[in-house]
């Protein structure tokens, strides 16, 4: 009984402090499937079963029912958010954290999110 509450506690621990980023654009009604292709917001298609990279740097694949697109980027989460700010290049798909009044040094950042 003791081991199945710790799993439980390790198990909520680690779910809390994940941050999932991901969001799903249903390819039709609910219910029915696909046949071979899916439709992003933007209206470009893509095959069932091919993966890819958006431009604000998700990693996207077309299923049966849809796109699923999650971020591959860690996020700065640990760090002085009074006197330092984030910046992101999309570029590389990589955040810099900086001060507000001197963007010239960088800030130390203690966690990062995925």
């Amino acid at each position: 009984m003791k081991a199945l509450l710790g799993s439980f506690v390790v198990l909520a621990t680690f779910m809390t402090s994940c941050n999932a980023q991901c969001y799903f654009i249903p390819g039709t009604e609910p219910g029915m499937s696909l046949t071979d292709e899916c439709q992003d917001t933007d209206g470009a298609k893509y095959p069932v079963h091919k993966t890819w990279q958006t431009e604000n740097c998700f990693e996207c694949t077309c299923n049966e029912e849809g796109i699923q697109c999650c971020n591959k980027v860690p996020v700065p989460s640990g760090y002085d958010r009074l006197n330092c700010k984030t910046i992101f290049y999309k570029e590389n798909c990589t955040y810099s954290v900086v001060e507000r009044d001197d963007p010239g040094k960088t800030c130390d950042v203690n966690n990062w999110v995925l």
